[in-house]
């Protein structure tokens, strides 16, 4: 039903790819592309042999938007995954423009050379995408991606009006490394190292890094410190989600990785502008990166469980209500499926159900939409089939879920 062109060969991009070959029946034609050629015949080989599928795979400069639209007519794609860095969002969407194919990434646009993210720059391309007949889903991984989605299911189904959320995101895996990130490093260190904000009547508040934390008991993982982050998700579930009031995001960090992260950001490794060494410009968030482990490498090493979800609270028939949707995905089960740990595969999974939800046209339009744009039914069934089941717990109205 769909030709796919899937630009990236990391971690996240193995489990994509390898749901998307287990889906040939959707996805008649899969390529793989990256700059690191190699990368993408690993993954190709694995797929063959683990999935029976064969898919085709290419070099790749995600940067060059010429040289993808080149790609996108040569390979006759109809659809393209993102899954590259978040710096190269913009060029992929601008390839997809000029070819009239549809794009999906996993996460907003971050300029390389400032500690900004945010979807303002995407969304200013709502009109091209219009003006070309085609469509781009943004985020469509587990955070942002899922979590959207299970706002868009609980307003659509569960509440009439919703007025608080809290996004929990737990990662309670095990690598037996002193200090790594289970993504980019890059990315992840920018991300949790810079200023918390969240949404309250009206207006953004910002925080200190890890100034707010509470303690949460996680299902079948147990209590974890908590602490509040900007996400991107809340960008824009605070336009499409009315009636509400508060939205906040927390992700779980021990003790160990955040010494870690201060003692680096202390001595100026977190960086991202260029500094001399020896008469060399470096980028010292970029040195430290090729110093830290390769998160595609944690997977062997790592067990234990993830448990994301989301804590919603409003009003349904004139009664006050709250729910728990979460997912637990084990660290495990998901390298043997993947040969990825669960942090790949959380935002592997949605990532393929989003093209699945476009291939299908489940989802259609035409411009730059947000997961929550769109019927949350069949995304959540699809959860459900392709390894990421979520649980709803009904909790009393206004019951403190901190322990």
């Amino acid at each position: 039903m769909a030709n796919i062109l899937i630009i990236g060969a990391g971690g996240v991009s193995r489990v994509a790819t390898v749901k998307c070959a287990k889906n040939s029946e959707i996805f008649t034609k899969i390529t793989l592309a990256s700059r690191t050629k190699s990368k993408c015949d690993e993954i190709a080989k694995f797929i063959k042999e683990r999935v029976g599928v064969c898919i085709d795979t290419a070099q790749i400069d995600a940067d060059d938007t010429e040289a993808v639209v080149k790609l996108i007519k040569t390979t006759g794609a109809e659809i393209l995954l993102n899954l590259a860095l978040p710096y190269q969002d913009l060029t992929l969407m601008d390839a997809c423009v000029k070819a009239g194919i549809n794009y999906i990434d996993t996460a907003n646009y971050e300029h390389p050379d400032l500690a900004k993210f945010e979807y303002k720059l995407q969304w200013a391309k709502d009109e091209n995408f219009k003006n070309a007949g085609v469509m781009a889903l943004l985020g469509s991984g587990f955070d942002p991606g899922v979590t959207n989605v299970y706002c868009a299911y609980a307003m659509q189904n569960l509440f009439d009006e919703i007025n608080y959320i809290d996004i929990l995101d737990c990662n309670a895996g095990d690598h037996g490394y002193a200090f790594a990130t289970n993504f980019n490093p890059e990315i992840n260190l920018r991300e949790v190292s810079a200023n918390g904000r969240y949404w309250k009547d009206g207006e953004w508040i910002e925080t200190k890094p890890m100034e707010i934390m509470f303690k949460w008991k996680y299902p079948k993982i147990g209590v974890k410190d908590s602490y509040l982050l900007y996400h991107e998700e809340m960008e824009s579930l605070v336009k499409n989600i009315k009636g509400l009031k508060q939205i906040r995001f927390f992700m779980t960090f021990g003790e160990s990785y955040l010494t870690h992260m201060r003692c680096l950001k202390n001595v100026g490794m977190l960086r991202i502008d260029e500094v001399d060494f020896n008469g060399t410009k470096i980028v010292p968030i970029q040195f430290l990166k090729a110093l830290l482990p390769d998160p595609a490498s944690l997977g062997p090493r790592t067990k234990g469980k993830t448990n994301i979800g989301c804590v919603i609270r409003g009003f349904k028939n004139g009664k006050e209500r709250q729910v728990y949707i979460y997912n637990v995905c084990d660290h495990e089960e998901s390298f043997a499926e993947t040969g990825a740990q669960a942090v790949s595969y959380t935002t592997g999974v949605p990532a393929c159900i989003g093209a699945m939800m476009v291939a299908t046209k489940k989802w259609q339009g035409k411009g730059v939409f947000n997961m929550e744009n769109f019927d949350a039914k069949p995304f959540m069934d699809e959860l459900n089939r392709q390894g990421l089941p979520w649980e709803i717990i009904e909790m009393k109205p206004g019951e403190r879920y901190e322990v």
